[in-house]
């Protein structure tokens, strides 16, 4: 079979393999950070003028990714918050980074330095390569869970990174050369406009270069220099994308010491090296950080040291082979080294990329041992492979069943029990099991200020348990001092127990958290509203409210309201009517309202 066909036929059996595996994911639900990314990210719900798009907030993982915020603009524009499209784009991209690998690794086995070993059957390889890589269920987190597209999307921009610099390397055009190398420093653009760990894109250029291409640092320089110089260009827009990084609770301001979170990421090194080799159990959160007493740390530094001492070994023995090393240990380092990442010290997305060194080595070094003999057996690895990973996709078909395997698997971990109650909390008759998860979380952690919160609504829709409700919003204010929505929660379960002057405070304080808060606007409208002499300040806050949210019709009712209390204010009122009625038309008592203002207007 001919190079063409093969890599039809390569493309056709992984992408088929892909679609098979993710097929039943296509409409699971929004989870975790997606709601924050998607469903709660206004920034997406337009795509022109384009400044909001590369302006994302900052919340869940789109702040600073303007790429990433533009593709999910894209899937707003052409399907709203329908999960399918957004499943659809994250498989898309899966497949191509799966051809993009293979057509990376065909091309690299058939370098001079390895084409005597592996260039005769170069496509078989890379074709096995990509599927292990494509197919392997740690892959699940990436391509399911649509938050991470930022790591697969970064992914695919990493390596066409690579592949369009070996491209414009092997060509002896330089028309031709210039183009591919120009695409190359595109590419790498757009993954640093995806997700920070492309940081570490030029240097696996430079690493790839020594070790399959000019055979030398200094050779690599003097051939390629103008790339290097377009490629080490790009860390500039990411140095402005990563100002606000701290206020994602990334760096050392969350008091974390540099050598405690290495300790830990000790851990996490060696959990990825064995989650690419055997990929059981997969968790979807491994939780927040801990530390690690070095009593527990050292077996896992002693194995750290061992495996970066064998890709020494493996990079004096062969370059090439140690380049596939390099890639492991290179990629993870920024976020597996000593720059504190509090909330998720350690996730499986994060192998996405260095998952293809591992089994490239694999994969050529069984051939190298064994042969042709090797071929069926990483065949029938992939198929294997393939069928965890569709057994894996199971969890993630409702967050219910996500956090309860987490859950089960985790048992230690606060957020997976306070998350497991969110969403019990949700299921008809289950409010007990879900207060039995938060009081989990808080055993695990006292001062846990989400389960806090989040026992204090169960409390609060339970009859007779206003002030257990108090109790808890006031433990997550005292936990959080500085979460708008505490001091909310805690204003509503104050107002209803009837404590208006002390709900008003709460309110206030929330606002001067959040100006921005058109629930918190509106509550304190309402109280203001029932208290003696302050109707023109309920009326600032109401109409504050209306501004913040004016596809609201409930917002526009009670400014309504406010203003027929205040004399000569009826057509100011009759407006507000108006506008409610036409985002909300089968309200019959505004209705009426508005029928008698207009029949009392001369």
């Amino acid at each position: 079979m001919g190079a063409r066909g093969w890599a039809l036929l390569s493309g056709a059996i992984l992408a088929t393999g892909a679609a098979a595996i993710y097929a039943q994911t296509l409409f699971d639900p929004l989870l975790f950070d997606d709601r924050a990314s998607i469903d709660h990210n206004p920034s997406i719900q337009g795509l022109w003028p384009l400044g909001p798009v590369l302006h994302p907030p900052g919340a869940a993982g789109v702040g600073g990714r303007p790429l990433l915020n533009l593709s999910y603009a894209f899937n707003y524009a052409f399907g709203g918050e329908a999960v399918l499209g957004y499943h659809a784009v994250n498989l898309i991209i899966h497949i191509l980074a799966g051809w993009t690998l293979f057509a990376l690794v065909r091309r690299t086995l058939r370098r001079p330095c390895l084409a005597p070993k592996f260039g005769g059957q170069a496509s078989p390889l890379a074709l096995l390569i990509s599927a292990l890589w494509t197919w392997h269920p740690v892959q699940t987190e990436s391509v399911t869970y649509l938050s991470q597209r930022a790591e697969s999307l970064m992914g695919l921009c990493y390596l066409l990174t690579i592949f369009c610099f070996l491209r414009g390397a092997d060509t002896g055009r330089p028309a031709a050369r210039r183009g591919w190398f120009g695409a190359a420093a595109l590419a790498c653009l757009a993954g640093m406009a995806t997700k920070e760990v492309m940081v570490t894109a030029p240097l696996a250029v430079l690493l790839y270069d020594r070790a399959l291409v000019s055979d030398g640092f200094r050779a690599a320089w003097r051939r390629h220099w103008p790339l290097y110089l377009l490629l080490a260009a790009t860390w500039i827009p990411l140095g402005f994308l990563l100002h606000g990084l701290h206020r994602r609770a990334v760096g050392f301001q969350e008091g974390i010491a540099w050598w405690s979170y290495a300790l830990v990421e000790c851990r996490a090194v060696v959990t990825y090296m064995r989650l690419a080799v055997w990929p059981r159990p997969l968790i979807f959160d491994y939780g927040m950080y801990a530390p690690l007493p070095l009593a527990a740390a050292w077996p896992f530094a002693l194995g750290l040291l061992a495996l970066l001492i064998l890709a020494a070994l493996l990079w004096r023995r062969s370059a090439a082979a140690g380049f596939a090393a390099a890639w492991f240990f290179l990629i993870l380092a920024p976020t597996s080294s000593v720059v504190p990442i509090a909330l998720q010290p350690l996730a499986e997305n994060r192998l996405y990329l260095p998952l293809a060194g591992v089994i490239a080595l694999a994969v050529l070094g069984g051939f190298a041992a064994a042969g042709r003999r090797i071929l069926p057996v990483c065949a029938l690895a992939a198929l294997g492979l393939g069928w965890a990973a569709a057994v894996r996709n199971r969890a993630y078909a409702t967050p219910l069943t996500l956090w309860e395997d987490t859950v089960a698997k985790v048992p230690a971990s606060p957020r997976a029990h306070n998350n497991l109650g969110f969403e019990l909390h949700d299921q008809p008759g289950r409010s007990a099991d879900a207060v039995a998860e938060y009081e989990a979380a808080l055993r695990l952690k006292p001062d846990y200020a989400d389960a806090h919160n989040n026992l204090g609504f169960v409390w609060q829709q339970t009859p007779g348990q206003l002030d257990a409700a108090i109790r808890e919003y006031q433990a997550a204010i005292r936990a959080a001092p500085d979460h708008a929505e505490f001091y909310y929660n805690l204003g509503n379960a104050l107002s209803a127990e009837g404590r208006t002057p002390e709900a008003i405070a709460q309110y206030e304080q929330a606002l001067r958290l959040n100006p921005d808060f058109a629930e918190a606007h509106s509550n304190l409208g309402f109280a203001l509203e029932h208290t003696d002499g302050r109707i023109g300040d309920a009326i600032a806050h109401y109409r504050a409210a209306v501004t913040l949210q004016p596809e609201t019709a409930a917002l526009h009712f009670n400014l309504a309201s406010a203003l027929l209390k205040t004399p000569g204010r009826s057509a100011q009122a009759q407006a507000q009517l108006e506008a409610g009625l036409r985002l909300q038309p089968d309200n019959a008592l505004a209705r009426q309202i508005l029928a008698q203002l207009r029949a009392a207007t001369p």
